[in-house]
């Protein structure tokens, strides 16, 4: 929760009840973190119809988006609109290589004293700094509340779960016949852009939004424009 922008969670909170979930293991959430997408996708299936929802949309980024895709297809009536942003599908190009882009970035921040979401969700351009300052003063803005860090061992195992789902076999994402609306920014490496680019392929009559000189965080530094596509999409 608190490593997500505001100005998305309260834009699309202005139209809608949004609920936002930390998955078991994390922040919250007790029991151990799952090893892969399928048990974080069945927890949320559960968490959705323990709620009492008969039909929800969803918003996954990131890791996010793997579990949202894998809902859709073990729940395909549970879900009406799904948002897939920062994410790619499992097989994806890149996505079982996460370790190795992030380590390296993520010692880069504590040599420089910089939050590591600088070098792994934006740019290196001079745009791709101002934004990555200006989102994680947004972050800082909620007080009272806030989430615990992930455990060392609960984010290796996030991390094993990420790797899988870039080693499995593609689905078939064909089944897929909600809308969908897929966003990211046109320098992904964490999840490489191209397999935004492979979903809106893939999946029948999806919607893609591209942003310019944008990373992993592309939502969250064109959060003015992408909140509005968001709910006119939801309104549609």
């Amino acid at each position: 929760m608190d490593n997500f922008d505001p100005r998305i969670v309260d834009g699309l909170a202005s139209k809608h009840h949004v609920i936002a979930i930390d998955y078991r293991g994390i922040g919250a959430s007790g029991g151990t973190a799952p090893v892969t997408i399928d048990e974080m996708a069945r927890d949320a299936i559960a968490l959705i119809r323990a709620l009492g929802f008969k039909q929800v949309d969803l918003l996954g980024f990131s890791l996010g988006g793997f579990v949202a895709q894998d809902i859709v297809l073990k729940a395909p009536d549970l879900v009406r609109k799904l948002i897939l942003t920062g994410t790619g599908p499992a097989g994806g190009k890149g996505i079982e290589k996460v370790g190795a882009v992030s380590w390296p970035l993520m010692i880069k921040g504590l040599l420089t004293l910089r939050d590591p979401k600088t070098y792994l969700f934006f740019t290196s351009t001079a745009n791709g700094r101002r934004a990555a300052k200006a989102f994680l003063d947004r972050l800082k803005e909620r007080k009272a509340g806030r989430d615990k860090s992930p455990t060392p061992r609960a984010f290796l195992r996030q991390l094993k779960a990420i790797k899988a789902w870039g080693r499995q076999a593609p689905q078939n994402l064909g089944r897929i016949t909600i809308p969908v609306l897929i966003a990211n920014g046109d320098s992904d490496i964490m999840v490489p852009t191209v397999n935004s680019a492979d979903m809106a392929r893939r999946i029948p009559g999806a919607q893609l939004v591209t942003y310019n000189d944008a990373g992993h965080g592309g939502i969250f530094q064109n959060h003015a424009d992408f909140v509005p596509k968001a709910l006119s999409f939801l309104a549609a």
